[in-house]
């Protein structure tokens, strides 16, 4: 049995949960989301005990991975609905800044000659504390991840001087670069 999969996904007061047609609704106060899973996996919502139970019809290798991988994605949809998921990104070089064009819209200047504006998908909030540093939140982790992912493809950290959008506290092996001595 899987043990991530046989673990109850614990629903909190302020959040309403339907499964129907292999679908699952989660609503609460950060936002409403939507999973379709698949037939060899059950959901259940269990009300008296508050929780989700995920089970799966027979032990056959695929069904065994989505076990887990549904329950996974379930839980991960109730802690979105209910805290949301943030991303921070920091940008290192001279001049490398970025700012918001509007809303959810993002203006890169990372070395190349034109700015890079990037457009948040829906339900993704792009937030600047300041021009070096990048906070992408959301209740859809999925989304969230995908849209830093995005952002920091533009300019990647390089190994020589360390330029580049980079995840926060995130470690970028430097290397030595050119040797100058005797041949």
């Amino acid at each position: 049995m899987s043990r991530i999969g046989r673990k109850p996904v614990p629903v909190p007061a302020n959040v309403k949960v339907s499964v129907a047609d292999s679908t699952v609704n989660v609503e609460g106060p950060k936002g409403k989301l939507t999973f379709t899973y698949r037939s060899e996996i059950e959901v259940k919502y269990d009300e008296s005990g508050n929780q989700i139970l995920v089970t799966r019809s027979d032990d056959e290798r695929e069904s065994r991975s989505l076990h887990g991988l549904t329950r996974s994605l379930v839980a991960n949809m109730v802690q979105g609905v209910t805290d949301g998921y943030t991303r921070k990104l920091e940008i290192v070089g001279v001049g490398y800044q970025a700012q918001l064009k509007k809303a959810n819209t993002v203006a890169l200047q990372v070395g190349f000659a034109n700015q890079i504006v990037l457009e948040a998908p829906a339900g993704v909030t792009v937030t600047l504390p300041d021009p070096t540093h990048i906070v992408i939140t959301g209740s859809d982790k999925q989304a969230v991840g995908q849209f830093a992912a995005v952002v920091r493809k533009v300019r990647p950290p390089e190994p020589y001087k360390g330029k580049g959008i980079r995840y926060e506290g995130e470690v970028v092996r430097r290397k030595a670069g050119k040797a100058f001595g005797s041949k």
